[in-house]
């Protein structure tokens, strides 16, 4: 393998999981027609929120009885307004393969310090035994894990006839992967993932099953303002039309609305999955070849199309003892950035060593075509060094 540096450079360097780079073409004139200096409580304020959430509707084919609302402080805010609302009416499943979903399960223990919690967890690249989800109680699962690069291959598994509700974190999947309405009661995600959205706004989607509960059970403990979904017994059905809880910015609402606009233009949904797929082909393509460098997630059905994580191949890190483990992907990383050649590859912090490559719809395939060189590069170089 040489150290010579490969002769063409992605045309755009960035491969972040999040935030993700913007859509093909982006500019800041795109942002022109943001609703700028108006109260997002107007008229005009909120027949652009309504927009934003009918145009998810239409991408992400979710049904018509399910409700849409933009909510604060991005995915993270989504879940927790889930968790802190809906759970406590009966023991919870908590599935946890990866950081997010490990996050999740310490809220749901220590800070609601719910007594009936089974937490069902998997090593980093694995899944949990998904037969042994009771769904008499409620369930609480990341869709696809972002810093694992492992995702359930379908919503087989979820029973038809649970008892419990299905609440889905659900941030690096959606508009990447076809999520089983049918079988999700709570579906979060934020714009910073796969459309490439900015940050601190999140979406929280909610069916029937999810309303009811909402409307016949009580949590006994305080809630925060920003976490209320409810008054008097009822749902405030105005989140879910526009009325947002706390101020959004009007700028990222628009950045949403041209990023779903373009998603239209792919053909939907199934566009947005085409492009992923493709992308993640090429770098699955070149791990086939190259002996340096293995797929952290062994199993192809569970292996994520967008936060594709990879990891030292078992020979090479033989050789390694543990700080050089975790040093060569950071030198690689380092390099990389150096070179502008690739921009926040690094797996995860609390994952293991490795690099982490985002291969979502935002991403042009022919950049991931124009990085596997350049990785070759870094790890022939690093070694050296």
């Amino acid at each position: 393998m040489t150290t010579q540096k490969p002769a063409l450079r992605p045309a755009n360097p960035q491969f972040s999981s999040g935030p993700c780079t913007k859509i093909p073409g982006w500019d800041t004139d795109l942002l022109k027609t943001a609703l700028t200096g108006r109260s997002h409580r107007s008229a005009e304020g909120k027949a652009r929120l309504q927009y934003a959430i009918d145009l998810t509707r239409e991408i992400l084919q979710v049904p018509d009885d399910y409700l849409i609302g933009i909510v604060p402080a991005s995915d993270t805010g989504a879940v927790e307004m889930a968790l802190w609302s809906l759970l406590g009416e009966r023991g919870v499943d908590m599935l946890a393969w990866e950081s997010f979903g490990q996050g999740w399960v310490g809220d749901v223990t220590s800070q609601l310090k719910l007594d009936d919690v089974r937490k069902l967890g998997a090593a980093y690249g694995e899944l949990p035994d998904l037969d042994a989800v009771d769904f008499t109680r409620d369930v609480v699962f990341t869709w696809n894990g972002t810093t694992s690069g492992a995702r359930v291959a379908n919503g087989d598994w979820i029973a038809a006839d649970r008892t419990g509700l299905t609440i889905c974190d659900a941030t690096s999947a959606a508009f990447a992967q076809k999520l089983d309405f049918d079988k999700l009661d709570v579906v979060t995600y934020s714009w910073q993932k796969v459309l490439g959205g900015e940050a601190a706004h999140g979406m929280l989607i909610l069916s029937p099953r999810a309303v009811e509960r909402l409307e016949t059970y009580t949590p006994p403990w305080p809630l925060p303002k920003i976490f209320r979904l409810t008054k008097a017994g009822k749902l405030i059905a105005g989140i879910f039309k526009g009325a947002t809880i706390n101020t959004p910015s009007m700028i990222c609402v628009e950045d949403y609305i041209k990023a779903l606009e373009w998603a239209k233009e792919l053909g939907g949904l199934d566009g947005l999955i085409a492009r992923a797929d493709a992308n993640a082909a090429v770098i699955d393509a070149w791990v086939q070849k190259t002996d340096w460098v293995e797929h952290l997630v062994a199993d192809p059905a569970i292996r994520s199309n967008t936060s594709v994580c990879l990891k030292l191949a078992d020979h090479v890190a033989a050789g390694l003892d543990d700080e050089q483990k975790t040093a060569l992907p950071k030198t690689m990383v380092k390099l990389l950035d150096e070179e502008a050649a690739a921009y926040d590859l690094g797996a995860y912090r609390d994952a293991p060593a490795g690099l982490r490559i985002w291969c979502g719809a935002t991403v042009e395939t022919s950049d991931l075509e124009a990085l596997t060189p350049w990785l070759d590069w870094a790890f022939a170089t690093a070694q050296q060094s």
